[in-house]
C-alpha cells in the first residue's frame, strides 16, 4: 500500500489487485461461516484490515472514498475503518450518509462503530446524531446507532436516554434485537440496579428480552444470585 500516494481510476484498480492478493482461502472459510454478506469474501483478517486503512488514512482521503467500488467484503470493511478515522464533522456525516447503505452484516457494522474518532472529540454533542439513528428504518442504520451507543456511551449521564429510546424501536430484525440485547446486557452489568429496574417496565419485545437475560445470564461479570434474579423477568413467547 506504501506505493499508492493518490487515488484515481488507475491506482484504485492498483489497490483492489492489492487486496486481491491477500486472499486467504482458510479464513475466507471460516469468516463466511460466522458472517452472511452480499459481498464476495475474500479472507483477509480484521487487524490487515485496519492496517490497510492506516496507510490509506495518510493518502487524500476524499479521494479515497470517491473511487470505491464495493466489490469485496474487505474493501467496504476498509472503507468503514477510513471513514471512521474522520473528525471534521460535516465531512464525517456527509460519508456516514454514503456509507450506511452498504452496511449489510453485523461484522462491518460492529468494526465501523467501534472505531469511530468523531466520538472522542465530543460524546455529548453527537449523541442526538445516534439517537436519529435508532428511528430510521433500515435495520443496519439501526443496528449503527446501537452499537455506537454500547460503544462510547454506556454511562451514569446517558442511561434513562437510551432506555428511553429503546422502548420506541419497533424494527424487530434479528440483528436489531441482538445488538439491543447486549447493549442492555452490558448496561447491567455496569449499572445493574438502574438496568434492573428498567426491564421491569420495558416495552422491548419478548425475543429482545429474553435474549438479554441470556446473555446477562452467560456474563462472567455477573454473580450467580443477579443471574438467578433475572429468570423472573424471562417471558413466555406466544407460537
Amino acid at each position: 500500500m506504501q506505493e499508492i500516494k493518490s487515488w484515481n481510476d488507475e491506482t484504485y484498480q492498483t489497490y483492489l489487485e492489492i487486496l486481491k492478493q491477500k486472499e486467504n482461502l482458510q479464513y475466507r472459510e471460516f469468516h463466511s461461516k460466522l458472517t452472511t454478506t452480499k459481498y464476495p469474501i475474500l479472507g483477509i483478517n480484521v487487524p490487515e484490515c485496519r492496517k490497510i486503512a492506516k496507510t490509506i488514512i495518510k493518502t487524500d482521503i476524499q479521494d479515497f472514498l470517491s473511487q470505491t467500488k464495493d466489490l469485496y467484503y474487505e474493501e467496504v470493511l476498509i472503507e468503514g475503518f477510513v471513514i471512521s478515522s474522520i473528525t471534521d464533522e460535516t465531512f464525517f456525516f456527509q460519508k456516514l450518509e454514503h456509507f450506511l447503505p452498504k452496511i449489510d452484516n453485523w461484522a462491518i457494522c460492529d468494526s465501523f462503530c467501534n472505531s469511530l474518532k468523531i466520538v472522542e472529540t465530543s460524546k455529548e454533542k453527537y449523541f442526538d446524531a445516534w439517537i436519529k439513528l435508532l428511528k430510521r428504518k433500515e435495520p443496519f442504520s439501526i443496528r449503527v446507532g446501537l452499537i455506537i451507543l454500547l460503544s462510547f456511551y454506556i454511562k451514569k449521564e446517558y442511561l434513562y436516554r437510551i432506555y428511553e429510546q429503546l422502548d420506541q424501536i419497533e424494527n424487530d430484525h434479528y440483528y436489531v434485537n441482538m445488538a439491543m440485547a447486549w447493549l442492555l446486557a452490558e448496561m447491567y452489568t455496569k449499572f445493574p440496579n438502574e438496568t434492573e429496574e428498567y426491564l421491569k417496565i420495558s416495552k422491548i419485545n419478548d425475543f429482545t428480552m429474553n435474549k438479554t437475560i441470556s446473555k446477562i445470564r452467560e456474563s462472567f461479570r455477573i454473580s450467580k444470585e443477579q443471574k438467578d434474579n433475572m429468570l423472573k423477568y424471562k417471558r413466555r413467547i406466544k407460537k
